[in-house]
């Protein structure tokens, strides 16, 4: 198999790779926000939009918060994991310059 016709497959069998780093990345984050938000609030339960006895601001803090623990975590699993495919392939598994995330 010449080099342009794995980088033709190769987005294509990532797909699963991608579907267990999302997974697993999933509930990694789950667990760190939840451990960040006993740190910074001393409460075992973030707020979520529909808790009628907290405030706007204290939600909306929440879901910032989880947001950008979810990207971050998002970003290394799936940056770790081209690199991986790199390493054992020698292609990079996104498609086009723009990456591989929708």
């Amino acid at each position: 198999m010449s080099k342009k016709q794995k980088k033709k497959t190769l987005p294509l069998a990532y797909k699963p790779v991608g579907f267990v780093l999302g997974w697993a990345g999933g509930a990694l984050a789950g667990m760190a926000f939840q451990a960040t938000w006993k740190a910074i609030r001393h409460e075992d339960n973030a707020p979520d939009a529909l808790d009628q006895d907290r405030g706007w601001g204290e939600v909306l803090f929440a879901a910032a918060v989880q947001g950008a623990i979810f990207a971050v975590v998002r970003s290394a699993l799936d940056r770790t994991g081209a690199k991986a495919i790199e390493r054992s392939t020698g292609v990079w598994p996104a498609a086009d310059k723009s990456g591989g995330r929708d």
